[in-house]
């Protein structure tokens, strides 16, 4: 069974910020204890929470207008009381900003797919601090930290100082982040744009920093699993297995080919089992093949298959798999029991199915009435077989005294 063991969080710390830590690891031990056997490659599984909204996109609205005088000279909750001064992000009234210091002008906004660079402070609605980072870098449009910050830093200007106010829902949601920030928590983000650049090119990353940055988004995914977000964590992932698949220009050692493969299969995983909770069948079967593919005796691979295969129905394809990996793992109880549960659904099947062939071709092994008619039949044939062959002799002789009469 392929490790579980978590590797030391890879990055420079200028990217360890709002929503980029890791949940908890897991011991391979403890995979056995863990329902349904959806634990991810490196994480702890946990209760599901209530569905959380997709990650909602904005576009380039005009830049707010400005007042005469400079919103920096006033106190935030004096900004905070004038409501004519914030920019509804997404119309809902959910996440709103506000310029404090305006920046360099439009032209100068950060794009998708950019590096950026932002000055941050977040606060609870008592006040409370419970992030500050004086430089932290992450790719716009990545969901690589909170959506509000995603979402609000592709309308800053460059050098522009703002203030942003999020509901729950596009911050930490209904799990918060223990130990500070708790469940269902708006935050408060005073954000600066420092810089912004085009992301380096995959092709000219050295295998370090290409497992590196694969890992991170890998990391990211887990982050939205544990959250239940299930697209947004399906999207990290897709982003990390491009990043794994790029093209390079740069020779890999062995152990960089190998460590990339293990994070790539990490993914698929994964991948699967968030396709999985969003019924995506089709597309969670194919996330296991590319496991199979590079490792067949992958554990959580067969068992994911096996799992998809009987959501379709498909006992009879289903128990094999869930057999092979009992194989490679006998102790593992959810295994037996997700077994145990497919060969009743499939007998069941088997039984419905023969019910169903004995109602519509009648039973053969009743007696009474359908015996009388089988006898019945028995004698009619030797007598239908007479009467044809006295019609084709009386045929016959009829023929030969015409051709005779002619002659």
């Amino acid at each position: 069974m392929a490790s579980s063991g978590e590797e030391p969080r890879s990055g420079s710390p200028d990217r360890a910020g709002t929503g980029t830590e890791p949940a908890p690891t897991v011991d391979a031990a403890q995979l056995d204890t863990v329902e349904d056997f959806e634990v991810l490659e490196d994480e702890e599984e946990e209760e599901d929470l209530s569905e959380l909204p997709p990650l909602e996109d904005v576009g380039r609205p005009p830049a707010p207008p400005r007042e005469d005088t400079q919103p920096s000279e006033q106190g935030e909750g004096e900004a905070a009381e004038d409501p004519q001064e914030w920019l509804d992000v997404l119309g809902s009234g959910l996440l709103k900003k506000k310029t404090l210091v305006p920046g360099q002008g439009v032209d100068t906004r950060p794009r998708k797919g950019q590096d950026v660079t932002v000055r941050l402070k977040a606060t609870l609605e008592d006040g409370s601090v419970v992030e500050e980072n004086p430089a932290l870098t992450f790719t716009l449009g990545d969901c690589d930290v909170l959506q509000a910050l995603d979402l609000c830093v592709q309308l800053l200007e460059m050098g522009e100082t703002a203030l942003i106010m999020a509901d729950a829902k596009y911050c930490y949601g209904a799990q918060g982040r223990s130990p500070d920030i708790p469940p269902n928590a708006a935050l408060t983000l005073e954000v600066e744009l420092l810089a912004a650049q085009d992301a380096p090119d995959l092709e000219l990353l050295s295998g370090k920093e290409k497992i590196e940055l694969a890992n991170r988004k890998r990391e990211r995914g887990n982050f939205f699993y544990q959250q239940a977000d299930y697209v947004l964590a399906i999207n990290s992932y897709d982003i990390a297995l491009k990043i794994i698949s790029s093209s390079s220009k740069v020779d890999f050692s062995p152990d960089e080919e190998t460590e990339l493969l293990d994070v790539k299969v990490k993914c698929l995983n994964n991948l699967a089992a968030s396709q999985l909770k969003l019924d995506h069948y089709e597309a969670a079967l194919k996330s296991c093949n590319l496991v199979l593919e590079h490792q067949p005796g992958n554990i959580k691979a067969l068992f994911r298959k096996g799992k998809v295969l009987a959501q379709q129905g498909e006992y009879r394809e289903a128990i094999p798999i869930l057999k092979a990996a009992l194989k490679l793992e006998p102790s593992n109880k959810t295994i037996h029991a997700e077994l145990s549960k497919l060969v009743k659904k499939h007998a069941d099947q088997k039984n419905m199915e023969t019910e169903m062939y004995r109602k519509m071709l009648g039973n053969p092994s009743a007696t009474g009435t359908p015996g009388k008619c089988k006898d019945k039949l028995s004698w009619s044939i030797p007598w239908k077989w007479l009467f044809g062959a006295t019609a084709i002799a009386l045929g016959g002789v009829a023929l030969s005294v015409v051709i005779a009469a002619r002659n």
